[in-house]
């Protein structure tokens, strides 16, 4: 009985396709947009994860001030602070004394405005960086200050083309340095920096020559594999206010920011974006819904007649309800499943443009389907019992 039923629902949608597909535009619509809205969401998250991942693994950065951006009046770092460290905590990877400076590094006829970073060769273990062409500077060149530097793989492409430049040298105010290796390319930040437009130096040359001053205004510190972030920053602290002489009731002027804290902060902004986007675009199911009912109404005032027919011949009202609600259903679930199809292009080719992953999440696409069929349920009752309560005698007579 269940498959009768079911061929009469399909036959009644196929008499009338277009007022069918109109129908089920709604479900359609609403399906495909909860489906890419949750997709592209998740994309953005891993991709924020990723980006903040090659920043590099258990890093701790140390900062002058209370707060992000904000060191007026605060006495910067010296490198004596990241020996202090590196001496008397254990258990770190690498410690890493860094200042920048904004410049324009000039090389023939190209010149290209970039940042140059002074510190030393633990900077590339405490941020993961790769060298794709050369070597990093030594512990030599950095006792000397020798000008010699590790460019990011923007600045290559910027100054040097296709061309090899090891063994080359940029000129960046009145002094050249010599470039002795290229790091591998790791693409924007999470913050949207692009983490290749670098240069690299050794702390004493950039000091001696571009910032005129002994000062380190960033402090990059990797944790071993294994070892405690909060134990590492609460040592770090404490050895901080102490070599800052803080008084017990002195708030500290330097905050200790780990990166697995910004990865969280942007990954649970971008869910709750997420969230809200496809609670947004669940709406539109609500209104398919809707126009699921109204077309199902129209549906048995036009098919009145035959109704009354059929039950005047025998069937059960139970019948009538049930194939009515399983038309309906039917209309939803066939919403449901092109609006899958359709999520699955637009989720595919919007990953692309925003170049974020594209992850296929069978979870929601089970779930949005079988709430679309459940909206065509609950919204096609009404209609299906209203025509299971006709009664047969007025319903014949109906023109």
């Amino acid at each position: 009985m269940l498959l009768n039923t079911l061929l009469l629902a399909l036959r009644a949608i196929r008499r009338n396709l277009l007022r069918s597909f109109l129908t089920i535009l709604g479900i359609v619509i609403g399906v495909a947009a909860v489906i890419t809205m949750v997709t592209v969401g998740n994309g953005a998250t891993r991709s924020i994860q990723d980006q903040i991942s090659s920043m590099g693994s258990n890093l701790l950065m140390v900062r002058p001030g209370q707060r992000m951006g904000s060191s007026g009046g605060v006495p910067n770092f010296k490198e004596s602070d990241a020996e202090a460290i590196r001496m008397q905590i254990s258990g770190l990877e690498a410690v890493a004394p860094t200042t920048n400076r904004g410049a324009v590094a000039v090389s023939m006829s190209r010149n290209w405005s970039t940042s140059v970073t002074g510190t030393n060769e633990e900077w590339f273990r405490a941020g993961n960086w790769d060298i794709a062409i050369g070597r990093v500077f030594n512990e030599t060149e950095e006792r000397s200050g020798k000008t010699v530097c590790v460019i990011g793989e923007t600045v290559r492409r910027e100054l040097f083309g296709s061309r090899n430049p090891v063994g080359e040298l940029i000129r960046i105010k009145q002094f050249s340095c010599e470039v002795v290796g290229v790091m591998a390319s790791k693409g924007q930040s999470a913050m949207g920096r692009d983490q290749d437009d670098v240069i690299v130096m050794p702390l004493r040359t950039v000091q001696r020559r571009l910032t005129g001053s002994q000062d380190v205004h960033l402090l990059m510190i990797s944790v071993q594999q294994g070892g405690s972030l909060s134990r590492a920053t609460e040592q770090i602290r404490s050895l901080m206010r102490e070599r800052r002489k803080i008084s017990s009731g002195e708030d500290d002027n330097f905050f200790v920011m780990d990166t697995r804290q910004i990865a969280e902060a942007l990954t649970g902004t971008t869910r709750i974006m997420t969230a809200l986007l496809g609670a947004v675009a669940a709406v539109s199911l609500l209104v398919g819904g809707i126009g699921i009912m109204n077309i199902m109404l129209v549906s048995v005032t036009e098919r009145t007649r035959e109704i009354g027919i059929r039950l005047a011949i025998g069937a059960l009202e139970h019948e009538v309800l049930l194939q009515f609600l399983i038309e309906a259903t039917v209309l939803a679930a066939l919403g449901g499943v092109v609006g899958v199809a359709l999520a699955t292009v637009a989720s595919a080719a919007l990953t692309r443009m925003l170049q974020v992953p594209f992850l296929f999440d069978p979870g929601i696409n089970v779930i949005s389907f079988v709430f679309s069929a459940g909206i065509g349920a609950a919204f096609g009752y009404f209609p299906a019992r209203r025509a299971a309560g006709l009664d047969p005698i007025e319903a014949l007579r109906h023109e």
